[in-house]
């Protein structure tokens, strides 16, 4: 797999992109590109020539996450508002509020089937399920407190601050990781916390399953490097290391054979996962890389792969590959 540089769209937002997301194709129109800024605003991208579709309104604080639907016709922003705004794609009509403490709204992932949204709940040590069909909470995942027992005036607590969450492709499991480095593993239908990776030692604001391996497990950390995990059995299988700071954002392509990383040290690296090796750096960004996306499969008029950046430098970059 290489990448090529397709398109940029400088000052894509009024401030930093921190999100961004495909909404996959529908029976009516192809994928579309949602980003999500510290301009409080999420946009809408035709695929290949990064059109502007629509911008919506509707936070009051920045948008730390976007996440769409698997039918690609709903999709949700949250923000530091501490809203989950969830909205018809093609329509822009606001289908549900949910709402949190402050501090509790981080990173958003719908299930595989559409069922549940997923969303890292920061201060609240926890991971909250909300129900697609009727947007009520189904289920708090909460991570347990070390054993030993923190006393409440313990700042231990707050270091569980869950920042990502990730599905496994069968949709049994979901993984979160926190600012401590740690990352816990749930079993989604019983809501039962299974155990911890360990390895990290820096933020996890990222990771992501392999699509067709449920143990395979990627993770993108402040401390410079990304983490290969058999997420079952509780090992670390790689690392890679190559980026010259934080590791930001991490997604899987769509045939599982590669992985795309973004950082603060302005790059987007493609890694190719039989080498377990960085095989291509793009520096189209000029600050912090927050978000990388790869296209899903589907849609009629899609043409070869794509891949999505966005940065603290207010654009959006995308790539194809074959």
């Amino acid at each position: 797999m290489k990448l090529g540089g397709l398109k940029s769209v400088e000052n894509a937002h009024d401030d930093s992109v921190w999100a961004v997301t495909w909404a996959p194709a529908t029976a009516n129109r192809p994928p579309l590109l949602l980003t999500g800024s510290l301009d409080e605003t999420v946009r809408l991208w035709r695929s290949d020539e990064l059109v502007l579709e629509r911008t919506n309104t509707g936070h009051c604080l920045g948008v730390a996450s976007v996440a769409a639907h698997p039918l690609g016709s709903i999709a949700a922003s949250s923000s530091l508002d501490s809203f989950v705004r969830v909205f018809d794609v093609d329509s822009n009509a606001t289908l549900a509020t949910l709402e949190a403490p402050p501090s509790e709204v981080w990173q958003m992932r719908f299930d595989p089937k559409g069922a549940l949204l997923a969303v890292a709940g920061g201060g609240s040590a926890s991971v909250k399920l909300w129900d697609t069909s009727t947007w009520e909470l189904v289920a708090t995942l909460s991570i347990p407190r070390p054993e030993g027992g923190s006393k409440p005036t313990d700042k231990s607590g707050s270091k569980k601050f869950v920042l990502s969450v990730a599905w496994s492709p069968d949709g049994k499991r979901i993984a979160c990781g926190s600012m401590d480095g740690t990352i816990s593993v749930f079993d989604v239908q019983r809501a039962k916390f299974l155990h911890h990776l360990e390895g990290h030692f820096m933020p996890v604001r990222s990771l992501v399953y392999s699509p067709y391996d449920p143990r395979l497990l990627f993770t993108a950390s402040d401390d410079g490097n990304v983490h290969m995990y058999d997420a079952e059995g509780k090992a670390l299988v790689g690392t890679m290391s190559g980026h010259a700071s934080w590791v930001l954002c991490v997604d899987v392509s769509p045939d599982g054979g590669a992985i795309a990383t973004g950082s603060s040290d302005r790059t987007v690296r493609l890694w190719d996962l039989a080498m377990r090796a960085s095989v291509q750096t793009m520096s189209n960004h000029t600050d912090q890389v927050w978000g990388v996306a790869f296209r899903p499969p589907g849609g009629t008029d899609v043409r070869g792969g794509r891949l999505a950046s966005v940065s603290d430098d207010k654009s959006i970059s995308l790539y194809d590959y074959s």
